[in-house]
């Protein structure tokens, strides 16, 4: 007996944590009805929910989705001066001034160039649909001069740029309006009328403009292409630096003050979805 006795005080360790192994394991949740032993997923989702059990230290360090910085979006929207012609696609004035941007701390700002060459003021107002979808708090808004290489109406550009700036309103974007003008061979009357355009819809429509978008940079040869009509990278960093940047960052400020006080801007729907646009 003494020698039994011995044996089983031997033993007695082992056998504790056997049975303390075996309670734990039978007091496991059963597995999932739609989670079958033939079902490949199984072990691996098995092992991903033992590890996020065993680790919740990782879980907490992890911000709330609330918390996560929401992306700044800028519908760049625009003709063939928006679009780039001729440059690379890093040369354009939308991705300079999204490079530009983000140098300045804007880590999270996007630059969605929605230029299409030869685009008129009535073709914008028809795809006004598809860019809308990319729910953009700012819009740059660039239009009208090949309409005045066409002789276009000057009251019909203004009524689509009105129409265009309204529906970018109405669904939440605060709209930068560019100012254009054009060369002197369609007549003073025209030419005066078409610039004119500009500073009346800024001021009836409550936007912000840029006097005229091309300042700096229209008319000289060393910032343009051959055409004389599209900047060069250099033109175009010539237009966001001192023509955008100083009229688009107190916009910004504008809005980053609203996002601190927990306000949005008041025809912003909540939800925001930004695909990317390939026109």
């Amino acid at each position: 007996m003494m020698n039994v006795s011995s044996r089983l005080a031997h033993y007695l360790p082992a056998v504790a944590i056997l049975a303390v192994v075996l309670g734990i394991s039978g007091c496991q949740q059963d597995p999932e009805p739609s989670l079958t032993d033939d079902n490949p997923n199984t072990a691996s989702q098995t092992a991903s929910s033992q590890t996020s059990e065993t680790l919740p230290e990782t879980k907490q360090i992890l911000p709330a989705a609330e918390e996560q910085p929401s992306q700044l979006t800028i519908l760049a929207l625009g003709d063939s001066l928006t679009e780039g012609l001729g440059v690379a696609s890093d040369a354009n004035y939308p991705a300079q001034l999204e490079a530009s941007l983000q140098e300045r701390g804007y880590k999270d700002a996007k630059v969605i160039n929605s230029g299409l060459s030869g685009e008129t003021s009535t073709g914008l107002v028809n795809r006004l649909d598809w860019v809308l979808q990319t729910k953009p708090d700012v819009t740059i808004l660039t239009i009208g001069a090949n309409d005045a290489m066409r002789g276009i109406d000057v009251a019909t550009i203004e009524a689509n740029i009105r129409t265009a700036v309204q529906r970018l309103q109405d669904n939440g974007s605060t709209v930068i309006l560019g100012g254009m003008q054009i060369y002197d061979n369609l007549g003073s009357d025209y030419v005066q009328s078409f610039a004119a355009i500009y500073p009346r819809v800024a001021k009836d429509m409550n936007v912000t403009l840029i006097p005229f978008f091309l300042e700096g940079v229209g008319g000289d040869p060393k910032l343009n292409q051959a055409d004389a009509i599209h900047p060069t990278k250099e033109g175009y960093a010539v237009i966001v630096n001192d023509n955008i940047l100083p009229v688009l960052a107190p916009t910004l400020e504008k809005l980053k003050s609203a996002d601190a006080n927990g306000s949005v801007n008041a025809s912003e729907p909540a939800a925001k979805n930004t695909p990317t646009e390939t026109m």
